[in-house]
């Protein structure tokens, strides 16, 4: 059971996250997150001493869950690297376009906006992207690939989802993310046929 300090602290991360996806990491500041979150004002300050950067580096954190969720999901019911693949990207496609365009990847725009200014951000964001290569790797290793290609695959897959969100984004459209499903499902369909040739 979680204490009352936990789910605030959690309510605060998930606030930052939200407004991160709408209004960039910039734009959000801590007063925001604090009404967003319907939190104390002095509860912000207890839970993250550090302030908007151990915020930030929170909803990082809890993206970096959250995606990895998606995929875990959509491997357990796709049969398939190749089927888990295009079953998470179809599940982001639906979240950004419901979304009106305004949700998308706040790795990405944590990574964008702030990697060259906070050492610590751009370590979270890089740990996040990391939790969602590794099991994608794991995956494709599980169907015959070595670990070095499953790896490297797997960056090529992850690398292709984040751009195919910020596209989408721009131009108001799914059809980037519906493109990077069939091509990487194809991609990894192929790779996987070649590396059981091989044996």
């Amino acid at each position: 059971m979680t204490s009352k300090g936990d789910r605030t602290r959690a309510r605060l991360a998930a606030a930052m996250l939200e407004l991160i996806q709408t209004s960039g990491y910039s734009g959000t500041g801590v007063n925001a997150v604090i009404a967003h979150a319907e939190a104390p004002r002095g509860s912000i300050y207890f839970h993250f001493p550090d302030g908007k950067e151990g915020l930030g580096v929170a909803a990082v954190d809890l993206a970096a869950q959250q995606f990895a969720g998606l995929i875990a999901d959509a491997a357990k019911t796709a049969g398939g690297a190749a089927g888990a693949a295009r079953a998470a990207i179809d599940a982001l496609a639906v979240l950004v376009g419901g979304s009106d365009f305004r949700l998308g990847c706040p790795v990405s725009v944590v990574t964008l906006e702030m990697g060259a200014e906070s050492e610590r951000l751009r370590q979270a964001c890089a740990a996040a992207f990391a939790s969602w290569i590794a099991p994608t790797a794991a995956l494709l290793e599980a169907e015959g690939l070595d670990a070095a290609a499953a790896r490297s695959l797997a960056t090529v897959v992850v690398s292709t989802i984040e751009g195919s969100v910020i596209v989408s984004r721009a131009t108001r459209s799914t059809e980037p993310l519906d493109a990077a499903a069939g091509i990487v499902a194809d991609l990894i369909e192929h790779r996987v046929a070649a590396a059981r040739a091989a044996r």
